[in-house]
């Protein structure tokens, strides 16, 4: 035997209420960082992982020396958080180095490298840089760098793109 409840006039009926939508889920920090590096390892062919966040690493570095001011800010703010945290740990550089010398100070902290490799490494990760900053912050950057710049950040022609 089966027992049916029939609600009476005096139940009251359930009562529903809408439920905000959940806010959308923020990657962590974490993950912006890992896709940076994922990012500069497809960019660069580094067999792992590891080998692209050391470069990352050593690029942001020197970058965050030389890049300052609001842009610095600016740079450090648009990038991941441990991203941010190398550029602006840095010290501002004693002169604006070239483009070439900029590759040179960078081959001269990774063993074994040669400029041809440090010039790869160098646009490796600046130029995964440009799609996470935007083209305004990117020409700005570069306005605040000496001329030869724009190639290792993927541009052939600073001046084709205005903010």
């Amino acid at each position: 035997m089966t027992t049916t409840t029939v609600p009476t006039p005096t139940t009251p009926a359930p009562v529903t209420t809408p439920h905000p939508a959940p806010a959308p889920r923020r990657r962590p920090a974490s993950d912006d960082w890992r896709a940076l590096v994922e990012a500069v390892r497809d960019a660069g062919q580094y067999p792992t992982s590891a080998e692209a966040e050391r470069i990352t690493r050593i690029v942001l570095s020197a970058l965050g020396g030389h890049v300052t001011g609001d842009e610095r800010l600016a740079l450090a703010r648009a990038l991941p958080e441990e991203a941010a945290a190398v550029i602006a740990s840095q010290l501002a550089a004693t002169r604006p180095l070239t483009a070439a010398e900029f590759v040179d100070s960078v081959a001269a902290r990774i063993e074994g490298a040669t400029p041809a490799t440090a010039r790869w490494d160098v646009s490796s990760v600046l130029s995964v840089l440009p799609p996470l900053i935007g083209d305004a912050l990117t020409n700005r950057v570069l306005r605040q760098l000496p001329p030869g710049y724009a190639l290792l950040f993927g541009r052939a022609d600073l001046g084709a793109k205005d903010d």
